[in-house]
């Protein structure tokens, strides 16, 4: 008492945390190399492309190739109704009779999080990341519909449906991640990667920006991430039938043996995936 150091109480998760980021820097810091790359000995470190460069490749590659843009609407459209979500969903529980457990919330949103990202590696030998991303938008949409609902009511009887549909949501961002890191990395070529999801962030920020500026009221703001998952779900439903455009085949882009998605072969060739082999430059598939 009387001290300006205070520890314990609802401080407690905190100060753990603090603990746990001191051993994890330990850590980085002994066992972890910093990756820089290898030249391919042609053109070396002085003939890698500027700044600039990236940035006129990565737009002249979004307004040329289809796939690219679309993939863009995608992220910024889901990603952003995610924000909104994290902006709302503590008043959207709110209730007067019984304070909500916000701690014991948050918990069952990452458990319902990192359920949906272990069901999406249980379907990804089975279901295309299109597919997954597909049925995610659909079961999305209808948690935002459910919860705009619930929120229009103003009824603390609601609650339950508000917390249920929220964590369906979460469900979804679990195979939502893992499912899009999979269906970007098969369509953005790896030598402006970087720079085109750079470029993925200007939208989402504007969206996220955007509700947080206006005075919509909760149910309206989840009636708009509802309107925003159904354009992601077109988006990703006109990229599973779109073909690659012939800018994008510049690039190191080698088609797998099932023509579905693509792989990325860089200077430094990675580890082959499971079911193929590399034959020097080529991938040539073998009988699982």
């Amino acid at each position: 008492k009387g001290s300006i150091v205070y520890m314990g109480g609802k401080c407690g998760p905190f100060d753990l945390a603090i603990a746990c980021l001191v051993v994890a820097t330990g850590l980085i810091a002994v066992f972890f190399e910093e990756n820089y790359g290898s030249s391919d000995g042609d053109g070396g470190s002085a003939g890698s492309p500027s700044l600039m460069d990236n940035v006129m490749t990565a737009g002249r590659l979004l307004f040329t190739d289809r796939r690219v843009l679309l993939l863009g609407f995608v992220v910024s459209a889901f990603e952003g109704s995610m924000f909104a979500f994290v902006f709302n969903w503590t008043p959207a529980l709110r209730s007067e009779a019984i304070p909500p457990p916000h701690g014991v919330i948050f918990a069952l949103f990452m458990m319902a999080c990192m359920c949906g990202a272990s069901s999406a590696t249980l379907l990804g030998g089975s279901v295309l990341p299109a597919l997954r991303l597909m049925g995610t938008f659909f079961v999305a949409f209808a948690a935002f519909a459910v919860s705009s609902y619930a929120a229009a009511g103003h009824n603390e009887d609601y609650l339950r449906t508000s917390f249920a549909s929220f964590l369906l949501f979460e469900f979804c961002c679990g195979v939502y991640f893992p499912s899009v890191g999979v269906l970007k990395s098969s369509i953005v070529p790896e030598k402006v990667r970087g720079t085109v999801y750079n470029l993925y962030r200007v939208p989402l920020n504007g969206i996220v920006v955007s509700l947080l500026l206006s005075n919509i009221s909760m149910a309206t703001c989840f009636k708009m991430n509802a309107l925003l998952l159904v354009g992601a779900f077109l988006c990703i439903a006109s990229i599973s039938t779109t073909k690659e455009s012939a800018d994008a085949a510049k690039y190191d882009v080698v088609p797998d043996s099932a023509g579905q998605d693509l792989e990325m072969v860089s200077s430094a060739p990675p580890a082959a995936p499971l079911g193929r082999r590399r034959v020097g430059n080529d991938v040539a598939s073998d009988p699982v």
